[in-house]
């Protein structure tokens, strides 16, 4: 198979899955597996092509970042107008916070087959507790929700540090269990997703600077393009179905992977 074809293949991959809560992260080290796409180059590749799925969402959801941006400019934090600056802060401080302490322990103890799997397990399962112990909904949009939610929910992405969570799967589960509607959370994930991805790719990217070659280049812009339409269409239609599709269904999908990657990865 050609590099060409392995770099749609991941592409494809990275944008159907980075924003479903079904950990893009397991998704990709698979694939990488079965398609022998290994080695420094591959992690460079990878953080690329997850360039792509960000600027998917930075564009479908632009005019927010714009009013967000344009009443940060005028300083109108007026919680009447709905989501603004601080509920996102709020809700990206936490991660941040704990991925520059540990973020060299977390890239040498979890990017495993075995912390992936234990990841896409548990992950399925908190998913399966959010979705039968749901509170009552405060906030059937984003714009209804607080900033304790925005902080609890920032808590709960915490969890998507670890590889196999799964950031929307995690922070989906942690607005049910706090009290917002499943869509009002998938918004407000995708909304904060942007500039925590997007630092940490760029960290990432700086991390691994010297691995990078021009003769790549090719391969990764085809990768990119690959995942950023992928994204688009995948974001969109799962903001249409989020209000029929129950997470238990996604945690069953990602019991299924575990099981895979076992066989295929680990045993």
């Amino acid at each position: 198979m050609t590099d060409i074809i392995k770099a749609i293949i991941l592409g494809i991959i990275e944008g159907l899955t980075e924003f479903l809560p079904v950990s893009s992260t397991g998704h990709l080290i698979l694939a990488g597996d079965l398609l022998s796409f290994e080695g420094e180059a591959a992690i460079t590749f990878k953080i690329v092509i997850q360039l792509g799925a960000v600027m998917a969402v930075l564009i479908l959801y632009w005019k927010r970042y714009l009013e967000i941006g344009s009443n940060m400019i005028r300083m109108d934090f007026s919680k009447s107008k709905g989501l603004n600056i601080i509920h996102m802060i709020l809700a990206m401080l936490p991660a941040l916070i704990l991925y520059l302490l540990f973020k060299d322990t977390i890239k040498s103890r979890l990017f495993g087959p075995t912390p992936v799997v234990i990841g896409l397990v548990v992950g399925g399962l908190l998913m399966i507790i959010a979705a039968r112990n749901r509170r009552t909904e405060t906030a059937d949009t984003m714009d209804g929700i607080s900033y304790k939610q925005a902080f609890g929910i920032g808590l709960f992405q915490c969890l998507a540090l670890w590889p196999g969570f799964s950031r929307s799967g995690s922070t989906i589960s942690g607005g049910l269990l706090l009290g917002t509607s499943q869509k009002a959370a998938a918004d407000f994930t995708f909304l904060i997703s942007v500039p925590v991805m997007f630092g940490a790719s760029l960290l990432d990217l700086y991390d691994s600077r010297d691995l990078l070659s021009s003769d790549d280049l090719l391969l990764m812009l085809i990768g990119f393009a690959a995942s950023f339409i992928v994204a688009m269409i995948a974001v969109v239609t799962f903001i249409k179905l989020i209000k029929r599709l129950r997470l238990e269904w996604f945690a069953l999908y990602r019991f299924v992977l575990a099981a895979l990657f076992y066989l295929i990865v680990i045993h």
